[in-house]
């Protein structure tokens, strides 16, 4: 795919993705660390697979780290992603154009081509790859490592983790199973597949150099960054590929690199999998990510908070406020508690606390240990939506009133002035169809509530479904209209 560079002062900032939390950097100001640049399109490579030395075996089960087996079992299922992006041609003749008034015809040819990675995760044809590998692309074409291309369906996407889902018509495929990504070790070995400049199955190795790491290239407000470190080498193209362990199992999706150059030269980073395995179950299902609220704000241990609060140590999660109705405040959380493991898995920064988070649903209870008044003390969460309860919402729209409906793209809020609203995609019989709506359509608000997404939608009409409901929206014409819909209907 054709890779996007941006130059970025990081900042040690908190990133919110599958999880949904109020982060509040209220005890302190932004740091300043470094400049580099973060090409987020390119996966890991690596370094020659080490042996053991001496007599002394590598930890981590490694063993001798012959990697041979990782590698023949991972290549068959990772594949070539295309993507193509359609533009608009005019063709025009001055002289029929003048003297006839034959208006300018238009044709649709292909305007950007670009191509990355994904990894098959089941054998009837589902691929994860990266959202940024896939987005705003008009036809995506799947390579198999066999040379069998297939054309694919674009499943789902969750921009806040970077993660795309795709589906192939095929049964019997190579596929990778998911390894417990938090069992991941530092200074594991550790292989990175993908197709770097087009150069397909290209296999690379490294070792895990740190986790939940938060780079700051995702600005989106839910984001979330957590991602695995390693120093496997990366190029653009190898985006949405496979990051696996010694045995061939799946830890991550590649996704960016730290380079100033746009190539590998430094590090390179991988989604959990533990989290994208949580993003590709709720596409499945639900068709959109399902985010886990706690209800807190917060703000993370570092030495600066220690001395300015009195702590007695660095790392965790410093509660700066339960929110009222909250998840943790139900549950008995309060100002002052440090937050130090989640199901009993330290999470001594924001990251680690995101990242942990984001594995679990509304309504999903999960145990917060705190440290308070110098002890510890667990606590039963039962974890909320961002409508605050604990059901989980389903964005398949086809069934909801005869609608299929998706985010705007670039292009409409240009062409409108607007930044909200969820278009009509396709239209059957049901109350929409009834109403007057068409294919076209962009749905602004339900009632006195801003549509923004899927979800919004979803949520609005069932907060409204023994109530009557006003529609406003735009029609294709760019006409602000009116429609009201009764209880019955």
């Amino acid at each position: 795919m054709t890779m996007k560079k941006t130059l970025l002062t990081l900042g040690l900032g908190i990133a919110g993705g599958c999880v949904a939390f109020l982060g509040v950097n209220a005890l302190q100001g932004d740091k300043d660390v470094s400049v580099s640049q973060w090409e987020i399109a390119s996966p890991v490579s690596a370094k020659p697979a080490a042996l053991a030395v001496g007599n002394q075996t590598p930890a981590a089960g490694a063993g001798s780290v012959d990697l041979r087996y990782a590698a023949k079992k991972t290549v068959p299922a990772v594949v070539h992603v295309k993507t193509v992006q359609m533009g608009q041609e005019y063709m025009s003749n001055p002289l029929l154009d003048f003297f006839y008034g034959t208006a300018p015809r238009t044709r649709e040819v292909p305007q950007r081509m670009g191509s990355g990675s994904g990894v098959i995760v089941s054998e009837d044809g589902y691929i994860i790859t990266n959202n940024h590998v896939i987005e705003d692309s008009d036809k995506i074409t799947v390579a198999l490592n066999n040379k069998k291309e297939y054309e694919a369906t674009l499943v789902g996407t969750d921009p806040n983790t970077d993660i795309a889902l795709l589906k192939i018509e095929e049964t019997g495929l190579p596929y990778l199973e998911y390894a417990n990504s938090d069992d991941v070790e530092l200074g594991e070995w550790v292989l990175a597949v993908g197709n770097p400049y087009n150069l397909t199955s290209t296999v690379t190795a490294g070792i895990i150099s740190a986790k939940a790491r938060e780079l700051g290239i995702n600005r989106r407000e839910m984001s979330l960054e957590s991602f695995l470190q390693t120093d496997a080498v990366v190029n653009p193209g190898n985006s949405g590929g496979a990051l696996v362990n010694a045995r061939g199992e799946l830890i991550g999706i590649n996704t960016a690199i730290e380079s100033p150059t746009g190539s590998y030269t430094g590090y390179s980073f991988a989604v959990p999998a533990n989290i994208a395995r949580k993003v590709v179950g709720d596409l499945k299902e639900f068709g959109m990510v399902q985010r886990a609220v706690i209800g807190i704000r917060m703000v993370e241990v570092t030495d600066e908070v220690v001395k300015k609060l009195g702590l007695d140590e660095i790392g965790g999660i410093y509660v700066v406020e339960a929110v009222e109705g909250g998840a943790a405040a139900k549950a008995g959380l309060k100002e002052g508690d440090v937050i130090k493991k989640i199901n009993g898995i330290d999470v001594n920064t924001a990251p680690a606390f995101q990242g942990q988070l984001g594995k679990y649903h509304p309504g999903a209870t999960v145990k917060i240990t705190v440290k308070r008044d110098g002890k510890l003390k667990d606590f039963d969460v039962v974890l909320q939506n961002t409508y605050g309860d604990t059901s989980v919402v389903d964005g398949h729209t086809e069934g909801i009133l005869g609608a299929t409906v998706e985010s705007l793209s670039r292009e409409d809020r240009y062409r409108y002035g607007i930044n909200k609203g969820v278009k009509i995609t396709e239209l059957k019989n049901g109350p929409f169809k009834a109403l007057g709506l068409s294919e076209g359509t962009i749905i602004v608000k339900i009632n006195n509530m801003v549509i923004y997404d899927k979800e919004d939608l979803v949520r609005a009409l069932k907060m409204a479904e023994n109530e009557g409901v006003l529609l406003t929206t735009i029609s294709p014409k760019g006409r602000v209209e009116y429609f009201a819909l009764s209880p019955q209907d």
